[in-house]
């Protein structure tokens, strides 16, 4: 994928990372989940799409709450983890290798619609309609994200240095508290709900950090082997130094929902 709104350009391609996604970017802790559902959605009964569902992490998290998901996803390699990881937990979850803006269900297919970690991706002005289509009346669209505070947390604001050091075209640092921007296509065909904003402390190890910054857009998604291999040597000596074996590090969830008019 390449976009001038991202990374200055610079082109990155999640399939390079799905092993180590599928390792080690299912981390959001029971809180989030637990969240969703007081939000109202994946509830028993609910028919839910995942837009941009990666290794599948978010339908395969809450699932044990009863709804029915479908996820899709542009690229083929994080769809062939998502499979293979629903298989190994016993779950029967539809993925389907289709990007946000070429997702096209039945109208009126779904219940609610979610997009985790990815909205900034799409091309609203395509999507809004499509998304609108596909819910069902009265349905809903959760954009979410989890995102760490560098600016709160020093673990966080030193890798992410590091991670400029190495790409510094990477503008996906830099995170501080505030809500999610909804562009305008969306106003035509949907009605926004208060947003939810609180703090995650999320569980790392040295190594499951390691392995999370590897897997992201910055690092393992757009650098040379070479590059990727020298800068997990020095991010490893790092935490060695900062950080003991096990800690948390602070991040923000954002939550905003979105409701079908009429």
């Amino acid at each position: 994928m390449q976009t001038n709104r991202i990374d200055h350009g610079k082109p990155f391609d999640w399939g390079r990372t799905s092993s180590l996604y599928a390792q080690y970017r299912d981390l959001y802790p029971p809180a989030f989940y637990e969240k969703l559902v007081e939000l109202g959605v994946g509830l028993p009964g609910q028919n839910i799409l995942d837009l941009g569902t990666g290794t599948g992490v978010l339908p395969r998290n809450m699932a044990r709450f009863g709804g029915d998901w479908v996820g899709t996803d542009s690229s083929p390699a994080q769809i062939a983890q998502a499979k293979q990881l629903a298989q190994q937990q016993g779950l029967s979850i539809p993925f389907f290798c289709l990007s946000a803006e070429e997702t096209m269900f039945p109208p009126r297919s779904f219940d609610v619609i979610t997009a985790c970690q990815c909205f900034h991706y799409f091309d609203h002005e395509k999507l809004a309609p499509k998304v609108s289509q596909m819910l069902k009346p009265g349905g809903r669209m959760a954009v979410l994200y989890l995102n760490w505070l560098p600016y709160e947390d020093e673990i966080a604001q030193k890798t992410e240095e590091l991670v400029l050091k190495y790409n510094p075209q990477w503008t996906g640092g830099g995170e501080t508290r505030h809500p999610l921007t909804i562009p305008e296509a969306y106003s035509l065909y949907f009605e926004a709900e208060p947003q939810i904003l609180f703090d995650l402390p999320v569980p790392f190890t040295r190594e499951s950090w390691a392995g999370r910054i590897l897997a992201c857009r910055g690092i393992g998604a757009s650098l040379s082997p070479e590059e990727i291999r020298a800068f997990d040597r020095e991010h490893r000596l790092l935490l060695e130094q900062i950080a003991p074996e096990r800690f948390t590090v602070l991040h923000l969830a954002v939550m905003a929902c979105l409701k079908k008019k009429g």
